[in-house]
């Protein structure tokens, strides 16, 4: 927790999330990946007229972070330790049927990826874990370790996208043979040969990023996250996601093309600017709909 705090974070894209909303009159908005709340702050400071806000994240430290970051604005803040998948299942709890806005910022946060305990980058010799949420049993280790050839061989290439997959494959579990792998820097040993060396883009970017995607189930909890969303949102009511990676950036841009209830603000998607602090934003994408029917129209 107290390294997690002494790392900066800069918010994505801020000034687009903010002019998405702008001259809207919210009531109730709903952050699906809070984080540490460096977007809910600006539009908490942004609309002072949101009477109640929703902040949800699968990752306890980071709500704890957020729970400091948000003290102003308490009196409206609802913290939700759950995933957004579960968004229906949240507002109905509270009572909640629509909300004005609803955000997502995909992907892994600076400040996990900063953390080298938590098996996210490669930069850190660390544990194979990748768990967004720590409740969850599996880790980037057992689907390493215990995982045949032919389902590593499938995650590369789907979800990583990585040319070199069934080679990779292969080698790993020509490697788990003799010795577990059990560490970040024991991974990027046995993949070397394969992947070749270190370059501006490490080699060993997309079998990482394959892990954490299956790790978390992060692509089917987008599907079905976004849908409900969508039949979430008041009319006139906004989405706003930002992902970080062409299968992300795919799925939220056919989920808005799909649903009739919406008219697509974003033609395109919104990229970075050059003024952008945050070095990790380079691949990020901002799309944003509006709700502009009900169910039944």
């Amino acid at each position: 927790m107290e390294q997690l705090q002494k790392i900066r974070h800069f918010p994505v894209l801020l000034k687009e999330f903010l002019e998405a909303f702008k001259e809207m009159e919210i009531e109730t908005f709903f952050d699906g990946t809070l984080g540490a709340a460096g977007h809910a702050k600006a539009i908490l400071e942004e609309h002072p007229e949101i009477d109640i806000f929703i902040g949800c994240d699968q990752d306890k430290e980071a709500l704890e972070i957020a729970n400091e970051n948000l003290k102003p604005y308490m009196n409206k803040v609802r913290m939700i330790h759950s995933n957004f998948r579960y968004i229906n299942k949240i507002l109905d709890e509270m009572n909640i049927k629509y909300c004005d806005g609803i955000f997502f910022d995909l992907g892994v946060s600076s400040m996990q990826f900063d953390v080298g305990d938590r098996g996210f980058s490669f930069r850190f010799d660390a544990p194979l874990d990748m768990r967004m949420n720590k409740s969850e049993e599996l880790t980037a280790r057992i689907i390493i370790n215990e995982w045949p050839e032919s389902e590593l061989e499938k995650i590369f290439r789907l979800y990583g996208e990585e040319s070199k997959s069934k080679k990779a494959a292969k080698q790993i579990v020509d490697n788990r043979k003799r010795k577990k792998i059990n560490t970040t820097f024991e991974l990027l040993e046995v993949l070397e040969p394969v992947l070749g060396k270190r370059r501006k883009i490490h080699p060993a970017t997309k079998i990482f990023q394959a892990l954490r995607i299956c790790v978390n189930d992060e692509l089917n909890i987008l599907k079905e996250g976004l849908n409900d969303a969508i039949g979430r949102l008041s009319i006139d009511g906004r989405i706003v996601v930002i992902s970080f990676h062409s299968l992300e950036d795919r799925i939220v841009k056919n989920t808005f093309k799909e649903d009739d209830r919406l008219e697509i603000i974003t033609k395109k998607p919104i990229a970075p600017p050059y003024y952008e602090k945050n070095r990790r934003a380079r691949s990020a994408k901002m799309r944003i709909a509006k709700r502009i029917r009900g169910k039944d129209e």
